[in-house]
């Protein structure tokens, strides 16, 4: 079997979440478990940190991924979705799996596959902790993929539990209120392992206090532990002052090339993260500063406030709900630019309405769709707009949609896209 055809294989057989939606979604673990257990369980044969939180899971993991690597770990790194490749969904010290090894998975398992019929995604979640334990990785870093309690990456015991933070997404599985939304992501917790907050909440504080005391983990909210000062970006990177709450003549600074706003909350997660792992696995602050500093080049971390181009500036951003897109329009108001130019497409099941009253009616609109079934079709997206205010031409995908706007811009105007990771995951220049 190829990696064309055991690609092919998993997309014609099993549903796809990032394709289908929420009809793809499968709760619960045993499948996941089945899967692991023919594979004679590779889940308890690597340590691991266990990641996830409504927004900032992803850039948080490649963070920690990277600051590990640099301190000379040998390091697995599992996330999702894909941008370009699918490979990119498990790295080890940042190299993409290689395509053969998803080739010889498929076709190694696909009688249990058949046997089992999982998803796209637990069979991925396998297919990782598989590579994982074979590559005998020091520290594997795990996203979740949706919720926590029963998402499949849910069988392992990990070092850290750690949830960035809790906001208003997949309301439908989750819960309508924070509080249940707490509680299911609430659910990576495990028995005497300690677990790293990122931001405390009022509505989700007793939440997490309430689980972590079942649990016998001790409870870190990162937000209470680390002071970060923002000195603005120079030559393409933010300069962040950090400094560990309570503690004289601790501080650093940090060059931290993922420029939004709102990466200063994920690395006070994983400065905190780091931390509660000192005893296990033991990192200086140099490390720090290089992990952060290389991350994008030691991961191949993509899409987060990223800039294409410049004169006139391109920027893409994966930012799709709305605490995401509320962090990166905060991000927007601190660059100085001539007329602001928002490419922007969504998936039918966001609360698009309320996603779209957070942009500003006095940008110029292009709008469009991504190639999936999941996408709100751009027709749609013109009413809503439309109805929120926002004035702009359609356009049948995210690249004639930048095309149209480059040719409109001038050097000094500011190209945002944003609103979905599918519409990222299509733009040529990425």
């Amino acid at each position: 079997m190829t990696y064309n055809e055991a690609l092919s294989y998993l997309y014609d057989r099993l549903p796809v979440f990032h394709r289908v939606g929420v009809s793809a979604y499968k709760p619960g673990l045993s499948n996941v478990l089945a899967l692991c257990d023919a594979l004679g369980n590779p889940q308890h044969k690597f340590r691991s940190i266990h990641v996830a939180g409504t927004n900032g899971k992803g850039s948080t993991s490649h963070l920690l991924a990277s600051v590990y690597q640099a301190a000379g770990y040998r390091v697995g790194l599992y996330t999702s979705p894909h941008l370009k490749s699918f490979t990119e969904r498990i790295r080890l010290n940042g190299v993409a799996i290689p395509e053969a090894d998803v080739a010889a998975f498929v076709e190694s398992q696909q009688l249990v596959i058949e046997q089992i019929q999982p998803s796209f995604f637990e069979v991925t979640v396998a297919m990782a902790f598989d590579f994982f334990a074979r590559q005998q990785v020091d520290i594997a870093i795990i996203e979740v993929g949706l919720g926590g309690r029963l998402d499949s990456t849910n069988i392992i015991t990990p070092l850290v539990s750690v949830i960035t933070n809790i906001g208003w997404d997949h309301v439908d599985i989750l819960g309508d209120t924070l509080p249940l939304i707490a509680a299911e992501k609430g659910g990576i917790v495990k028995e005497n392992v300690p677990v790293v907050i990122g931001e405390m909440h009022p509505e989700t504080q007793p939440v997490f206090e309430e689980i972590a005391d079942r649990h016998r983990s001790t409870i870190h909210f990162a937000d209470q532990q680390w002071k970060l000062t923002d000195g603005g970006c120079v030559d393409g990177v933010r300069l962040i002052s950090c400094t560990r709450a309570g503690r004289i003549n601790s501080s650093f600074t940090v060059e931290l090339p993922l420029l939004g706003l709102y990466q200063l909350s994920n690395l006070k997660t994983v400065l905190s993260t780091v931390d509660v792992m000192q005893s296990q696995l033991p990192v200086n602050d140099e490390a720090v500063e290089i992990g952060c500093r290389q991350v994008v080049s030691l991961t191949g971390l993509k899409g987060r406030f990223q800039y294409l181009s410049q004169s006139p500036a391109v920027i893409a951003d994966t930012a799709h709900n709305k605490p995401g897109i509320e962090a990166l329009m905060a991000t927007v108001e601190t660059i100085t630019y001539d007329r602001l130019r928002l490419i922007i497409g969504f998936v039918r099941d966001k609360d698009v309405p309320a996603v779209l009253s957070l942009f500003p009616p006095t940008a110029i609109y292009y709008f469009c769709q991504a190639d999936s079934v999941r996408a709100l079709p751009v027709d749609e997206l013109v009413t809503l707009g439309s109805a929120a205010g926002l004035v702009g031409n359609r356009y049948p995908n995210v690249n004639t949609a930048l095309d149209a706007a480059l040719a409109e811009a001038g050097i000094n105007d500011l190209l945002l896209i944003t609103g979905s990771t599918y519409v990222v995951a299509e733009i040529n220049l990425l």
